[in-house]
């Protein structure tokens, strides 16, 4: 996950469109499954030039430059089988169309298997990148997957997202060329002053992303705002008027403030959101270009605001799929593991506990995990089905959530098993939340779709106190231990 951010970041460096080609081939074997990758890019007459490899030196210096005709391209796309936006022909449907112009790869060091699942010698997996307005910019084709594997779920995924920012780069990289063409023509237009500034005003009004005229040297407001596109005002929901009192620091959200104040004026470029009239926010990436006004030097601003907040919704969208449990939402145990080795070196040098240590006294920061396990559940899972144990799963993770205190953290480590993180927390409050949790926990849960069906579960606790030198393992075991010794004790009891 971590090389397919890192590829996907590079594809947002400023680059040429040649190099931007090379960036999304180079990037589709460092970040994915694949170790060759080639762009085939749609050319101005509509046929596919392969525009860009990534593998070995010998296949880049035979395949780059071949091309083929689109009718052929849009053929094997028709006659492909369907992984959500890829398209993947098996070698077995391969043969019917050999023959039809379109390059293929040669794979003399994979021999063909049995094994369905294996990825054959003659399988080609196809990447449609398409505009936002769904024309087909180019496809990407792979090759020589490291797992040896047909493309499973997470290689689909994968490799749409990845689609989507190279589509991205790709469109940025055209408008960038676009708008270079536009300033050597207006370079090239200042004798004639009033059509060079005609040509400017209706690069600038009509641009399709947002631009804005903003004043170079800043006062107590930073990017005091003169002029805004009608790309710019339907952006952020208000009229060019309004947008004339308003500047850049006014409008940006207070935890991007900084980030606004670094960027450069001249060539300077920062992600930061903008308040909209209706009180959400949306990313921007913000671009700045110093403005020459003939005969008089340096006068404005040139900002391009690009809307980016799809891209960093998806990024933020993927980063929490890592990080937290699928059916309940909850941080999951990693990310509970990360959240306690940030709090523990924080905690005072007292005497390290040992795993049965003592409570913590006096007025020093506390740290408790609460180790939850119910009790009764498999029983629940046998009898009514998975369906109904997901159900039940999900309505303890939000009845814990309720019963904590703001701030705490409620986490699934798997299975039946959760933990609340609690900090600054005395013996007492920890013992008053857990009496809160099991009142929560234990009270019956109606079964959706059987009618009139409600169930029980109990809950064991255990309490493990956090101590400087502790780790987060330590702290775990150390409530898990706990836990085990109620349940235990109960199970005696009834016993008894």
């Amino acid at each position: 996950m971590r090389a397919l951010h890192g590829a996907v970041a590079n594809l947002n460096v400023h680059r040429p469109l040649p190099d931007t080609l090379q960036a999304v081939a180079e990037g589709v074997v460092a970040g994915t499954d694949y170790q060759l990758a080639a762009c085939h890019l749609v050319r101005p007459g509509g046929d596919l030039m392969v525009a860009a490899v990534a593998g070995t030196e010998d296949l880049r210096d035979s395949y780059l430059g071949t091309s083929a005709p689109r009718a052929a391209w849009e053929q094997m796309l028709a006659g492909a089988e369907r992984l959500g936006s890829l398209r993947f022909i098996p070698q077995e449907r391969g043969g019917r169309f050999l023959g039809n112009g379109v390059p293929r790869w040669t794979n003399p060091g994979i021999t063909v298997s049995s094994d369905p699942t294996e990825w054959q010698p003659g399988d080609v997996l196809m990447v449609p990148m398409h505009t936002a307005s769904r024309e087909l910019l180019g496809v990407i084709t792979v090759d020589r997957p490291r797992s040896g594997r047909r493309p499973g779920a997470w290689v689909r995924e994968s490799m749409e997202l990845y689609a989507l920012h190279a589509a991205i780069a790709l469109t940025n990289a055209n408008l960038r060329l676009g708008m270079q063409r536009a300033m050597a023509r207006l370079e090239r237009e200042q004798k004639a002053l009033r059509a060079s500034e005609e040509s400017f005003r209706q690069a600038f009004e009509y641009a399709p992303s947002g631009m804005a005229m903003t004043e170079l040297y800043p006062g107590e407001r930073i990017g005091k705002l003169l002029r805004a596109n009608d790309a710019l005002c339907r952006m952020l929901g208000r009229s060019a008027t309004a947008l004339r009192r308003f500047a850049f620091s006014d409008l940006v959200h207070p935890e991007d403030l900084q980030t606004l104040l670094d960027a450069p004026p001249g060539g300077g470029l920062a992600e930061v959101r903008l308040s909209r009239r209706d009180g959400t926010y949306i990313w921007v990436c913000l671009r700045n270009s110093v403005l020459v006004d003939t005969g008089e030097g340096p006068h404005y601003l040139l900002t391009h605001v690009e809307d980016i907040d799809e891209r960093r919704r998806e990024e933020e969208a993927l980063v929490h799929r890592a990080s937290h449990d699928s059916l309940t939402g909850l941080p999951n145990a990693a990310e509970l593991r990360a959240r306690l080795e940030r709090m523990l070196p924080q905690l005072p040098h007292l005497s390290p506990l040992s795993l049965g240590g003592a409570v913590p006294s006096g007025n020093d920061r506390s740290v408790a995990v609460i180790f939850c396990d119910l009790d009764g559940f498999k029983p629940i899972n046998d009898r009514y089905g998975h369906h109904a144990g997901d159900a039940v799963l999900v309505e303890v993770a939000r009845r814990l959530q309720q019963a904590v205190r703001v701030g705490d953290t409620v986490a699934r480590l798997g299975g039946d098993e959760f933990v609340v993180l609690a900090d600054h927390v005395v013996e007492e409050e920890a013992a008053d939340l857990a009496a809160r949790l099991e009142q929560a926990v234990t009270a019956p849960i109606l079964l959706e779709g059987a009618t009139g069906v409600s169930v029980r579960v109990g809950v064991s606790f255990g309490i493990g106190w956090a101590a400087a030198g502790m780790t987060a393992d330590q702290l775990l075991q150390t409530a898990d231990q706990r836990m085990y010794r109620q349940k235990r004790g109960r199970a005696r009891s009834r016993r008894g």
